[in-house]
Protein backbone atom coordinates (compact mmCIF):
# COMPACT_ATOMS: atom_id res chain seq x y z
CA UNK A 1 0.00 0.00 0.00
CA UNK A 2 1.31 3.40 -0.91
CA UNK A 3 2.25 5.73 1.88
CA UNK A 4 -0.12 8.41 0.59
CA UNK A 5 -3.06 5.95 0.61
CA UNK A 6 -2.29 4.92 4.18
CA UNK A 7 -2.25 8.54 5.29
CA UNK A 8 -5.58 9.13 3.52
CA UNK A 9 -7.17 6.15 5.29
CA UNK A 10 -5.86 7.33 8.68
CA UNK A 11 -7.22 10.83 8.09
CA UNK A 12 -10.61 9.43 7.04
CA UNK A 13 -10.81 7.17 10.10
CA UNK A 14 -9.91 10.11 12.34
CA UNK A 15 -12.62 12.23 10.77
CA UNK A 16 -15.18 9.42 11.21
CA UNK A 17 -14.13 9.06 14.85
CA UNK A 18 -14.42 12.77 15.47
CA UNK A 19 -17.80 12.85 13.78
CA UNK A 20 -19.10 10.03 15.99
CA UNK A 21 -17.69 11.73 19.10
CA UNK A 22 -19.28 15.09 18.35
CA UNK A 23 -22.57 13.45 17.32
CA UNK A 24 -22.79 11.53 20.58
CA UNK A 25 -21.86 14.53 22.68
CA UNK A 26 -24.27 16.72 20.79
CA UNK A 27 -27.09 14.27 21.50
CA UNK A 28 -25.99 13.96 25.11
CA UNK A 29 -25.91 17.75 25.54
CA UNK A 30 -29.30 18.01 23.88
CA UNK A 31 -30.71 15.33 26.21
CA UNK A 32 -29.24 17.00 29.30
CA UNK A 33 -30.58 20.37 28.20
CA UNK A 34 -34.04 18.88 27.72
CA UNK A 35 -34.01 17.18 31.11
CA UNK A 36 -32.61 20.30 32.79
CA UNK A 37 -35.48 22.39 31.42
CA UNK A 38 -38.33 19.99 32.15
CA UNK A 39 -39.99 21.85 35.06
CA UNK A 40 -43.56 21.04 34.09
CA UNK A 41 -45.53 18.17 35.67
CA UNK A 42 -48.90 17.86 33.98
CA UNK A 43 -50.48 15.03 35.98
CA UNK A 44 -51.37 17.15 39.03
CA UNK A 45 -54.23 14.79 39.90
CA UNK A 46 -51.61 12.20 40.89
CA UNK A 47 -49.68 14.59 43.16
CA UNK A 48 -50.09 13.53 46.78
CA UNK A 49 -47.43 15.55 48.58
CA UNK A 50 -45.61 18.87 48.16
CA UNK A 51 -42.74 20.09 50.31
CA UNK A 52 -41.62 23.73 50.22
CA UNK A 53 -38.67 25.28 52.07
CA UNK A 54 -37.16 28.76 51.97
CA UNK A 55 -33.75 30.18 52.88
CA UNK A 56 -35.09 31.73 56.10
CA UNK A 57 -35.71 28.34 57.68
CA UNK A 58 -39.41 28.18 56.89
CA UNK A 59 -40.81 24.96 55.50
CA UNK A 60 -44.15 23.29 55.01
CA UNK A 61 -45.39 19.86 53.99
CA UNK A 62 -48.73 19.75 52.21
CA UNK A 63 -50.45 16.40 51.71
CA UNK A 64 -53.53 15.27 49.81
CA UNK A 65 -55.84 13.40 52.18
CA UNK A 66 -59.26 11.81 51.75
CA UNK A 67 -60.87 15.03 53.02
CA UNK A 68 -58.71 17.39 50.99
CA UNK A 69 -55.29 19.04 51.19
CA UNK A 70 -53.89 19.26 54.71
CA UNK A 71 -50.83 20.70 56.44
CA UNK A 72 -49.15 20.02 59.78
CA UNK A 73 -51.24 20.36 62.93
CA UNK A 74 -54.31 18.96 61.20
CA UNK A 75 -55.08 22.29 59.50
CA UNK A 76 -56.71 22.54 56.12
CA UNK A 77 -54.90 24.26 53.27
CA UNK A 78 -56.37 27.29 51.53
CA UNK A 79 -58.18 25.94 48.43
CA UNK A 80 -57.23 28.95 46.30
CA UNK A 81 -53.55 28.64 47.26
CA UNK A 82 -53.19 24.94 46.40
CA UNK A 83 -55.18 25.36 43.18
CA UNK A 84 -52.89 28.15 42.05
CA UNK A 85 -49.74 26.17 42.91
CA UNK A 86 -50.98 23.06 41.08
CA UNK A 87 -51.86 25.19 38.06
CA UNK A 88 -48.32 26.61 38.13
CA UNK A 89 -46.73 23.17 38.45
CA UNK A 90 -48.71 21.97 35.44
CA UNK A 91 -47.99 24.93 33.16
CA UNK A 92 -44.57 26.39 34.01
CA UNK A 93 -42.32 26.48 30.95
CA UNK A 94 -38.89 27.75 30.00
CA UNK A 95 -38.97 31.21 28.51
CA UNK A 96 -35.25 31.34 27.76
CA UNK A 97 -31.98 29.84 29.07
CA UNK A 98 -29.68 32.06 31.11
CA UNK A 99 -26.34 32.74 29.48
CA UNK A 100 -23.22 31.23 31.05
CA UNK A 101 -22.00 34.77 31.60
CA UNK A 102 -24.98 35.65 33.83
CA UNK A 103 -25.51 32.25 35.47
CA UNK A 104 -22.85 32.68 38.18
CA UNK A 105 -24.24 36.01 39.36
CA UNK A 106 -27.85 34.78 39.44
CA UNK A 107 -26.90 31.61 41.33
CA UNK A 108 -25.08 33.67 43.95
CA UNK A 109 -28.29 35.60 44.63
CA UNK A 110 -30.39 32.42 44.60
CA UNK A 111 -28.04 30.84 47.15
CA UNK A 112 -29.44 33.30 49.68
CA UNK A 113 -32.84 33.95 48.20
CA UNK A 114 -34.73 31.04 46.70
CA UNK A 115 -37.39 28.47 47.52
CA UNK A 116 -37.04 24.73 47.08
CA UNK A 117 -40.05 22.69 46.02
CA UNK A 118 -40.31 18.91 46.04
CA UNK A 119 -43.24 17.31 44.22
CA UNK A 120 -44.36 13.75 44.95
CA UNK A 121 -46.68 11.58 42.89
CA UNK A 122 -47.95 8.25 44.21
CA UNK A 123 -45.34 8.38 46.94
CA UNK A 124 -42.37 9.05 44.64
CA UNK A 125 -40.49 12.29 44.16
CA UNK A 126 -41.04 13.34 40.56
CA UNK A 127 -39.70 16.92 40.53
CA UNK A 128 -37.41 19.10 42.57
CA UNK A 129 -36.36 22.60 41.64
CA UNK A 130 -35.39 25.94 43.11
CA UNK A 131 -37.43 29.07 42.47
CA UNK A 132 -35.45 32.28 42.45
CA UNK A 133 -36.31 35.94 41.95
CA UNK A 134 -38.08 37.76 39.10
CA UNK A 135 -36.35 39.18 36.06
CA UNK A 136 -36.01 42.96 35.78
CA UNK A 137 -39.10 43.22 33.58
CA UNK A 138 -41.08 41.07 36.08
CA UNK A 139 -42.20 38.81 33.24
CA UNK A 140 -39.99 35.84 34.10
CA UNK A 141 -38.66 33.90 37.09
CA UNK A 142 -35.23 32.31 37.52
CA UNK A 143 -35.38 28.55 38.23
CA UNK A 144 -32.97 25.61 38.31
CA UNK A 145 -33.96 21.95 38.22
CA UNK A 146 -32.46 19.10 40.25
CA UNK A 147 -31.32 15.81 38.71
CA UNK A 148 -33.22 13.30 40.85
CA UNK A 149 -30.77 10.50 40.03
CA UNK A 150 -27.71 12.31 41.36
CA UNK A 151 -29.38 14.74 43.76
CA UNK A 152 -27.34 17.55 42.20
CA UNK A 153 -28.72 20.55 40.37
CA UNK A 154 -28.29 20.67 36.62
CA UNK A 155 -25.72 23.25 35.49
CA UNK A 156 -28.30 24.98 33.29
CA UNK A 157 -30.27 27.91 34.68
CA UNK A 158 -33.49 29.14 33.06
CA UNK A 159 -35.96 31.99 33.03
CA UNK A 160 -39.44 30.49 33.31
CA UNK A 161 -42.97 31.71 32.78
CA UNK A 162 -46.50 30.53 32.09
CA UNK A 163 -47.55 31.25 28.49
CA UNK A 164 -50.31 33.82 28.41
CA UNK A 165 -49.61 35.08 31.94
CA UNK A 166 -47.81 38.42 32.27
CA UNK A 167 -46.07 38.29 35.61
CA UNK A 168 -43.56 36.39 37.71
CA UNK A 169 -44.12 33.11 39.55
CA UNK A 170 -42.05 33.33 42.73
CA UNK A 171 -44.99 34.59 44.83
CA UNK A 172 -46.80 31.29 44.19
CA UNK A 173 -44.11 29.29 45.99
CA UNK A 174 -43.89 30.11 49.70
CA UNK A 175 -43.28 28.28 52.97
CA UNK A 176 -45.23 30.53 55.36
CA UNK A 177 -47.56 28.21 57.27
CA UNK A 178 -49.88 31.05 58.27
CA UNK A 179 -50.36 32.03 54.64
CA UNK A 180 -51.11 28.43 53.67
CA UNK A 181 -53.76 27.85 56.35
CA UNK A 182 -57.38 27.78 55.31
CA UNK A 183 -59.08 30.94 56.62
CA UNK A 184 -62.48 29.34 56.92
CA UNK A 185 -64.20 30.29 60.17
CA UNK A 186 -67.70 29.07 59.58
CA UNK A 187 -69.32 26.81 56.98
CA UNK A 188 -72.78 25.38 57.60
CA UNK A 189 -75.65 24.48 55.32
CA UNK A 190 -79.07 25.08 56.93
CA UNK A 191 -79.79 21.36 57.61
CA UNK A 192 -76.59 21.17 59.68
CA UNK A 193 -77.66 23.91 62.09
CA UNK A 194 -79.63 23.32 65.27
CA UNK A 195 -79.41 26.74 66.90
CA UNK A 196 -77.93 30.20 66.26
CA UNK A 197 -77.38 32.58 69.15
CA UNK A 198 -76.10 36.12 68.75
CA UNK A 199 -75.26 38.16 71.85
CA UNK A 200 -74.85 41.88 71.21
CA UNK A 201 -73.02 43.28 74.23
CA UNK A 202 -73.50 46.89 73.14
CA UNK A 203 -77.23 46.38 72.58
CA UNK A 204 -78.18 43.46 74.83
CA UNK A 205 -81.90 43.97 74.30
CA UNK A 206 -81.40 43.34 70.59
CA UNK A 207 -79.76 39.92 71.02
CA UNK A 208 -81.62 36.86 69.74
CA UNK A 209 -81.67 33.07 69.41
CA UNK A 210 -82.91 31.12 66.41
CA UNK A 211 -83.98 27.50 66.91
CA UNK A 212 -84.19 25.19 63.90
CA UNK A 213 -86.61 22.45 64.88
CA UNK A 214 -86.68 21.30 61.25
CA UNK A 215 -86.28 22.87 57.83
CA UNK A 216 -89.95 23.81 57.94
CA UNK A 217 -90.27 24.90 61.58
CA UNK A 218 -88.30 27.65 63.29
CA UNK A 219 -88.38 29.73 66.42
CA UNK A 220 -87.09 33.22 67.29
CA UNK A 221 -86.42 34.23 70.89
CA UNK A 222 -85.23 37.48 72.42
CA UNK A 223 -84.35 38.31 76.06
CA UNK A 224 -85.89 36.17 78.79
CA UNK A 225 -86.53 33.47 76.14
CA UNK A 226 -89.50 35.42 74.84
CA UNK A 227 -90.77 34.00 71.54
CA UNK A 228 -91.70 36.60 68.92
CA UNK A 229 -93.23 36.48 65.48
CA UNK A 230 -90.90 36.81 62.52
CA UNK A 231 -90.71 37.09 58.74
CA UNK A 232 -89.96 33.51 57.70
CA UNK A 233 -88.34 34.44 54.39
CA UNK A 234 -85.88 36.75 56.15
CA UNK A 235 -85.05 34.14 58.75
CA UNK A 236 -84.43 31.48 56.10
CA UNK A 237 -82.20 33.85 54.18
CA UNK A 238 -80.25 34.64 57.35
CA UNK A 239 -79.65 30.96 58.07
CA UNK A 240 -78.24 30.56 54.55
CA UNK A 241 -75.56 33.19 55.26
CA UNK A 242 -73.45 30.81 57.37
CA UNK A 243 -71.62 29.19 54.47
CA UNK A 244 -67.97 29.85 53.53
CA UNK A 245 -67.28 32.69 55.95
CA UNK A 246 -63.55 33.45 56.17
CA UNK A 247 -61.26 35.77 58.05
CA UNK A 248 -59.10 38.04 55.90
CA UNK A 249 -55.89 36.96 57.62
CA UNK A 250 -54.61 35.43 60.86
CA UNK A 251 -52.97 37.39 63.65
CA UNK A 252 -49.65 36.18 65.04
CA UNK A 253 -50.04 34.84 68.58
CA UNK A 254 -47.11 37.08 69.61
CA UNK A 255 -48.92 40.20 68.42
CA UNK A 256 -49.72 42.70 71.19
CA UNK A 257 -53.27 42.90 69.85
CA UNK A 258 -53.76 39.19 70.54
CA UNK A 259 -52.47 39.64 74.07
CA UNK A 260 -55.00 42.40 74.60
CA UNK A 261 -57.85 40.37 73.13
CA UNK A 262 -57.01 37.45 75.40
CA UNK A 263 -56.66 39.42 78.63
CA UNK A 264 -58.96 42.41 78.73
CA UNK A 265 -60.91 43.11 75.56
CA UNK A 266 -64.67 42.66 75.60
CA UNK A 267 -66.30 41.51 72.35
CA UNK A 268 -69.04 43.69 70.96
CA UNK A 269 -70.73 40.54 69.67
CA UNK A 270 -70.57 36.82 70.36
CA UNK A 271 -71.92 34.25 67.90
CA UNK A 272 -72.67 30.66 68.90
CA UNK A 273 -73.70 28.04 66.35
CA UNK A 274 -74.89 24.67 67.59
CA UNK A 275 -74.88 21.93 64.95
CA UNK A 276 -76.87 18.68 64.74
CA UNK A 277 -73.98 16.83 66.43
CA UNK A 278 -74.40 19.17 69.43
CA UNK A 279 -71.01 20.78 68.74
CA UNK A 280 -70.83 24.51 69.39
CA UNK A 281 -68.78 26.91 67.27
CA UNK A 282 -68.09 30.20 69.06
CA UNK A 283 -66.90 33.34 67.25
CA UNK A 284 -66.23 36.59 69.10
CA UNK A 285 -66.06 39.98 67.37
CA UNK A 286 -63.96 42.91 68.64
CA UNK A 287 -63.72 46.51 67.53
CA UNK A 288 -60.62 47.64 65.67
CA UNK A 289 -59.60 51.26 66.11
CA UNK A 290 -60.12 53.45 63.10
CA UNK A 291 -57.06 54.78 61.34
CA UNK A 292 -56.77 58.53 60.79
CA UNK A 293 -56.15 58.00 57.07
CA UNK A 294 -59.33 55.90 56.88
CA UNK A 295 -61.34 58.73 58.49
CA UNK A 296 -59.77 61.18 56.07
CA UNK A 297 -60.74 58.89 53.20
CA UNK A 298 -64.38 58.68 54.28
CA UNK A 299 -64.63 62.22 55.67
CA UNK A 300 -66.12 60.86 58.91
CA UNK A 301 -64.52 60.70 62.34
CA UNK A 302 -65.05 57.00 63.03
CA UNK A 303 -64.15 55.67 66.49
CA UNK A 304 -63.78 52.15 65.11
CA UNK A 305 -62.73 50.80 61.73
CA UNK A 306 -65.90 50.67 59.58
CA UNK A 307 -64.44 48.00 57.28
CA UNK A 308 -62.62 45.52 59.52
CA UNK A 309 -62.73 44.00 63.00
CA UNK A 310 -60.78 41.54 65.14
CA UNK A 311 -62.16 38.02 65.57
CA UNK A 312 -61.46 35.14 67.94
CA UNK A 313 -62.50 31.67 66.79
CA UNK A 314 -61.65 27.96 66.72
CA UNK A 315 -62.48 27.55 70.41
CA UNK A 316 -60.41 30.60 71.26
CA UNK A 317 -57.25 29.20 69.66
CA UNK A 318 -57.08 31.55 66.68
CA UNK A 319 -57.27 35.28 66.15
CA UNK A 320 -57.63 37.20 62.95
CA UNK A 321 -59.03 40.16 61.09
CA UNK A 322 -62.38 39.90 59.31
CA UNK A 323 -64.30 42.21 57.02
CA UNK A 324 -67.72 43.68 57.79
CA UNK A 325 -68.43 43.02 54.12
CA UNK A 326 -68.45 39.28 54.94
CA UNK A 327 -69.91 39.31 58.45
CA UNK A 328 -72.06 42.44 58.46
CA UNK A 329 -75.05 40.45 57.22
CA UNK A 330 -74.63 38.13 60.24
CA UNK A 331 -74.39 40.91 62.84
CA UNK A 332 -78.06 41.87 62.83
CA UNK A 333 -80.50 42.69 65.64
CA UNK A 334 -83.70 40.73 66.20
CA UNK A 335 -85.61 43.57 64.51
CA UNK A 336 -84.21 42.37 61.18
CA UNK A 337 -86.59 39.39 61.38
CA UNK A 338 -89.72 41.19 62.61
CA UNK A 339 -92.59 41.36 60.14
CA UNK A 340 -93.06 44.79 58.70
CA UNK A 341 -96.47 46.31 59.35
Amino acid sequence: MKKSSLITIIVLLSLVGLSIYFFKNKNRASTISKEASDFKFKDTASIDKIYIADKDGGDILIERKANGWMMGGGYRVRPDAIELLLETIANVEVQTPVSKKNTTGVLKIMAGKSVKIEIYSKGNKVKQYFVGFPTQDHLGTYMILTDLETGENYPDLFITHIPGFNGFLSTRYYADKTEWRDRLMCNYTPPQIKQIKLELNEAADSSFTIDLYSMQRFGLKIKNDQHIKFDESRLKQYIAYFQNLNCEYYLDKKDKVVDSLMKSAIPFAKLQILDRNNTTNVIEFYHKKALSEKNAQYGIDYKYDPDRMFVKFNNGKDFGVAQFFAFGKILQTYKYFVREK
